[in-house]
């Protein structure tokens, strides 16, 4: 169980402040208001390394479905226990966009703007092309565990300490170059849960759920996160 509330928790802490972050811009009367793209991508990055710090020693912290498929198709992690970490992420993701709505629950109403609450949850692209935004998520989530992979490389030798750091690092890079054409969700649980709870909670003057879009936020992280483990096996392992 050590697992499974290690990923529940640190998804959710993950969650709680990537998600924070486009709400303090995108809503209407945030302190944080049209402050842009920069305070998102750096809220994101830290809220990875902070929730990596909170959950490592406890499960690993994967935070993210296409990891934990990563390390097992790359042999760091058991396939056995790939179930338990996708569904502690999944509800810990959900629990997370709650407590985003709980935050901010006066600027909801005062914000008219659907297409910006919606963006408090879940993905969408730029310019819709679901052939393209596909290979979009699935370029990013590629950089994303081929960074992670090479970061927790005996050769490099980082200590453990380090490497939430250097991960936050990497997604804040992956958010600042290739961020723009779908709002990186390079993770499955981190637009899937969320979405679901945009679908349930009390947001006034909501958008459509878009199910026609939702599969690339999660099919895409998942083809570049098992391309990049067969990658760094076939051209870095011993």
């Amino acid at each position: 169980m050590e697992i499974f509330w290690g990923e529940l928790i640190g998804t959710m802490i993950l969650i709680r402040r990537e998600n924070g972050a486009v709400a303090n811009v995108l809503l209407k009367g945030s302190k944080g208001h049209a402050s842009g793209w920069i305070v998102i991508t750096a809220g994101w990055g830290f809220a990875v390394a902070i929730a990596a710090y909170i959950a490592g020693w406890v499960s690993g912290a994967h935070i993210n479905p296409a990891i934990t498929l990563a390390l097992a198709i790359a042999g760091k992690s058991p396939w056995s226990t790939v179930p338990l970490y996708c569904f502690a992420q999944l509800l810990g993701a959900m629990l997370g966009a709650v407590l985003v709505w709980l935050t901010y629950y006066p600027h909801w109403k005062v914000t008219e703007n659907m297409e910006a609450k919606f963006s408090c949850f879940a993905t969408k692209p730029a310019i819709r092309n679901l052939f393209w935004n596909f290979v979009t998520e699935c370029i990013a989530t590629f950089v994303l565990v081929f960074g992670v992979l090479a970061i927790m490389d005996p050769h490099n030798q980082v200590t453990g300490g380090m490497v939430p750091y250097l991960v936050g690092i990497l997604v804040f890079v992956i958010g600042l170059s290739l961020g723009g054409p779908t709002g990186y969700a390079i993770n499955p649980a981190r637009d899937l849960g969320p979405r679901i709870m945009y679908y349930f909670l009390p947001v006034s003057r909501r958008r459509s759920f878009d199910i026609t879009y939702a599969w690339v936020p999660i099919l895409g992280p998942f083809a570049g996160g098992a391309l990049a483990a067969l990658g760094y096996q076939l051209f870095f392992s011993p």
